[in-house]
């Protein structure tokens, strides 16, 4: 399995780019401070979609950051990217795992209590609790879970987690006090004016939660 950092997890949507390169928003955004990137292209083919893993794969390269595929199992094995995210609806984890072997990082959304624990039984490395709070990102999800819903999720999961949906410079404290080991991103780095800026201020929320969390333990 190969090393990752859930910390700041952004995942990318064009539509909110303003109209600016997704290489140079993912440039930026991991200058900052982001840790790992998912690739999700909802409205593509196939060739554009390819194109630009491969894009991000060589921007990432030099930052040793993982470049995540959302949904498509062709396309992480086309780029051979660190790894593939899943949904409650796409291919199971395990067939997953069989074609892409034991080193490649497979993350699965869960959406509740059951979810979680059938997540347990699979050779999944992350799971992503979604959605925390409802988000306009996406418009195809669970009720939202919110930070009770983290707090019993982080504690049943026999990997780590990262909560995603409507998570900003505002809540991520709460969030990541609820129990997740990190938090993903859409909006709040895709829009922000400066992604730099955006994710080195979200990375100083995480850090300096888990100095907290460490005060507290000692």
């Amino acid at each position: 399995m190969n090393d990752f950092d859930l910390s700041l997890y952004l995942v990318t949507d064009r539509s909110l780019s303003g109209g600016r390169e997704l290489e140079y928003i993912v440039g930026e955004a991991v200058s900052g401070g982001v840790t790992m990137v998912q690739l999700r292209e909802k409205h593509c083919s196939s060739r554009e979609f390819y194109r630009l893993a491969v894009q991000l794969k060589r921007c990432l390269a030099p930052w040793r950051v993982p470049l995540i595929i959302n949904d498509r199992l062709d396309i992480a094995l086309a780029c051979d990217a660190d790894g593939l995210h899943l949904g409650q609806s796409d291919l199971p984890c395990g067939i997953a795992r069989k074609i892409l072997g034991k080193n490649k990082i497979i993350g699965l959304s869960v959406e509740n209590v059951m979810d979680v624990t059938e997540a347990n039984r699979e050779e999944v490395d992350y799971i992503g609790i979604s959605p925390v709070f409802s988000t306009p990102t996406k418009i195809d999800t669970a009720p939202e879970l919110g930070l009770e819903g983290i707090r019993e999720i982080a504690s049943m999961a026999r990997c780590p987690s990262v909560a995603i949906g409507g998570i900003n410079i505002r809540n991520a404290q709460s969030v990541l006090a609820a129990g997740a080991d990190g938090i993903s991103v859409v909006s709040a780095i895709m829009s922000a004016p400066d992604p730099r800026l955006a994710a080195s201020e979200l990375i100083q929320v995480v850090n300096q939660s888990r100095k907290q969390n460490n005060n507290r333990v000692v």
